[in-house]
């Protein structure tokens, strides 16, 4: 599958004053008045699969209650394109009355609206319920930039376990509909550098952390560091057997975002900075497959102009020798459509600087790295699909 995604981002941020901004980046971008342009730019690069998903805070307006004027008329409108929609359900924010991440209600009122979702179009099969748990808790409640604004280890366990627990929650409820779903865990990839001896310890716990919004959604064995800085922090051992007894990873494809921010230094006093590309994507996917031992796909990668189209290919060269070298790779994704909007801060400035991250540019004219996109999966395509069934075929 070659995708992209429409940005959808809505996290609150904190004002001067006290109170909270809602940050929307379809908003930012223009897209509600612009969708059908944008959905005909899909069809002009040849894309037939894009990550896209309702603002889950307009649409569940209340304990029960929906808005899906804006939803059916996007949804219907990708089906008559035959563009398939990887449903991105939740994308950093919650409707206002459900509060934050903090809300132990929340994983009961988001499987509410995945069900209701599903219900409402239920030949639709690829989910991703919950995109990058991991950066939702971290910026949440660890770095207190988003939604709570909380810096503990506490706040951030009990943002993960809500939303990991609304992540398998929600997962169950689409299966009741449609038994044939599959869901693609959107997840930051992610890895720490020691910058001295001293700093390796720490090093090794962070390394450890990356993973825990996958190890509970997979009910994958904890270690001891792990399992007692859960508990430490507020989680009990009912929750963690939960998930244990839940997991539903036999429906799932394990996506893995990459990103020239996703590796950091540590420091000798514990703190991190960016570290820029080391490892790169195929080494830590690597350790991901190796992990988990699902089927990978690479669900967002960009780089701000002018160095898009090295990185591009740089991206694409990782996933096929992952694929070549027998990992099963399913999908590759340039993130996004458009330019994006204020993440040059993460999004906590609301100040309208415009990232030249995009395939296209806010007038809806195509970039450079769009039309190498394109030539990409005009050249890739077919061949990578006879490649792989010579791979299934040589392994059976």
């Amino acid at each position: 599958m070659f995708t992209t995604g429409i940005e959808n981002s809505y996290p609150t941020i904190p004002l001067p004053n006290g109170k909270t901004k809602r940050v929307d980046e379809m908003e930012k971008t223009d897209h509600y008045a612009r969708w059908r342009e944008d959905f005909d730019l899909l069809t002009e690069l040849g894309i037939e699969f894009v990550r896209y998903g309702p603002p889950y805070y307009k649409t569940h307006t209340a304990p029960g209650s929906f808005d899906w004027s804006f939803t059916d008329e996007t949804f219907n409108r990708l089906q008559e394109l035959d563009i398939t929609p990887i449903v991105d359900l939740c994308h950093f924010g919650v409707p206002d009355w459900l509060g934050n991440f903090q809300n132990p209600d929340f994983p009961h009122y988001f499987a509410e609206y995945a069900a209701a979702f599903a219900a409402r179009f239920p030949h639709l099969q690829l989910y991703t319920p919950i995109n990058e748990i991991f950066i939702a808790a971290m910026f949440s409640a660890q770095y207190g930039w988003w939604n709570e604004c909380l810096q503990s280890d506490y706040a951030f366990v009990t943002a993960l376990k809500n939303l990991a627990k609304a992540n398998v929650m929600a997962m169950h409820a689409i299966l009741k509909i449609q038994p044939n779903a599959t869901f693609i865990q959107s997840e930051s990839s992610e890895y720490f550098h020691p910058i001295s001896p001293v700093a390796a310890q720490r090093a090794r716990f962070l390394n450890q952390k990356r993973f825990l919004s996958l190890d509970l959604t997979y009910g994958y064995p904890l270690s001891v560091t792990m399992y007692e800085f859960l508990l430490d922090n507020g989680m009990t051992k009912s929750e963690f057997q939960w998930f244990r007894e839940n997991q539903v990873k036999a429906h799932c494809i394990m996506g893995n975002d990459y990103y020239v921010t996703n590796e950091h230094l540590v420091h000798e006093d514990g703190n991190t900075q960016a570290a820029g590309e080391i490892f790169g994507y195929y080494v830590i996917t690597s350790q991901y497959y190796n992990r988990y031992r699902l089927p990978i796909m690479h669900t967002e990668t960009n780089i701000k102009m002018p160095a898009c189209s090295e990185w591009l290919f740089k991206q694409w060269a990782n996933v096929h020798r992952l694929k070549h070298d027998g990992v099963p790779v399913v999908g590759f994704t340039w993130y996004s459509l458009l330019h994006q909007v204020d993440w040059d801060s993460a999004l906590r400035n609301d100040a309208g600087i415009v990232n030249a991250l995009g395939l296209y540019d806010l007038d809806r004219k195509i970039m450079p790295v769009g039309e190498d996109y394109r030539k990409l999966i005009t050249q890739w395509k077919d061949i990578i699909s006879e490649e792989s069934y010579g791979l299934i075929f040589q392994q059976w």
